[in-house]
């Protein structure tokens, strides 16, 4: 109680956050629901913000009260339709920029006029702003979070030698963030070849100094493995590396937020690994996020004290 009492000082309004694993229906329907229950619409300026995630059903929603003059809309879009959607809702004066999620991080980019570094990396993005001049600018934020979530574990990844095992958008967002973070090598592995072989060539075009190439998914010799794949998030799923090789001090991440502890970081825990869960990555870029598009934001100390997380 203490600690929710120390966080809210250090907000504006107050901010909740509630993860569980599903959400039936719509999801602002749900959020609207939590809202309710959480009795968020009692703040005293009006300003409470609800911060919902469905992870395994890569359901996303921010819900603010009447003193917070905006709103995410979840928008469910098929692949084929993804730029027409974006560049219909680009000429809205009240269109503030879109949260991407999978499948579309990497098409997404291709719409970009301008990029941040990361981003162009991972070639793939999450968020997409409207600029003052009506540019379109993109940038990526797993990565970072992830990064971030790590130093606060007192990881530093400056000089380590980290093996990511999925080259996906998120993959690709890690490893990227991981050599603007100084590790001295990336092992990439992917069950596309093809995929894991051009991340390395970007990582190396960016960063002349890592040692970075396509690898196998064997996690010996690392000083950080990062499963960067959706194997954990359905009950049956093998894991995504022999953690039979696991060295009791590599540190061991991960992505999957539909269960506090996936079967592999339960692997790790068994080995005497350090690890990182799915979720922290969250908490760290939710706060970059809100400073992207402009608006007050917290820390992800915040975060996590105020935060109600349900698994179902």
């Amino acid at each position: 109680m203490a600690a929710i009492q120390e966080a809210e000082k250090q907000t504006s309004g107050e901010i909740q956050v509630h993860i569980e694993s599903r959400c039936k229906g719509s999801v602002l329907d749900r959020a609207a629901a939590v809202f309710e229950t959480l009795k968020m619409y009692q703040t005293k300026d009006r300003n409470g913000v609800l911060i919902y995630l469905a992870a395994e059903d890569h359901k996303f929603a921010i819900l603010g009260d009447a003193g917070i003059n905006a709103v995410v809309v979840p928008m469910a879009c098929e692949a084929p339709q993804f730029e027409s959607l974006i560049k219909a809702l680009l000429p809205l004066p009240n269109f503030k920029g879109a949260l991407i999620t999978m499948p579309h991080k990497v098409t997404a980019l291709a719409l970009a006029d301008t990029t941040s570094p990361v981003a162009s990396v991972a070639g793939a993005c999450n968020a997409l702003k409207r600029g003052t001049n009506g540019e379109l600018i993109a940038d990526m934020f797993d990565g970072a979070g992830f990064v971030l979530g790590l130093k606060g574990k007192q990881f530093d990844p400056m000089g380590k030698r980290a093996l990511v095992v999925g080259s996906g958008g998120v993959g690709s967002a890690i490893a990227a963030s991981l050599a603007d973070a100084g590790v001295a090598e990336v092992g990439v592995f992917d069950v596309n070849t093809a995929a894991a072989t051009a991340l390395a060539q970007r990582l190396r075009t960016h960063y002349p100094l890592l040692r970075a190439a396509s690898t196998s998914p064997d996690p010996s010799g690392y000083d950080l493995v990062v499963n960067a794949t959706p194997l954990g998030m359905k009950t049956g799923d093998p894991l995504p590396f022999d953690t039979d090789k696991l060295a009791p001090h590599t540190f061991v991440g991960e992505v999957v937020m539909s269960q506090a502890e996936t079967p592999l970081l339960a692997a790790a825990r068994a080995k005497g690994c350090p690890v990182q869960l799915g979720v922290d990555m969250l908490f760290e870029q939710i706060p970059a996020y809100l400073e992207f598009f402009g608006f007050p934001t917290t820390s992800a100390a915040n975060l996590r004290a105020l935060a109600q997380i349900k698994y179902n």
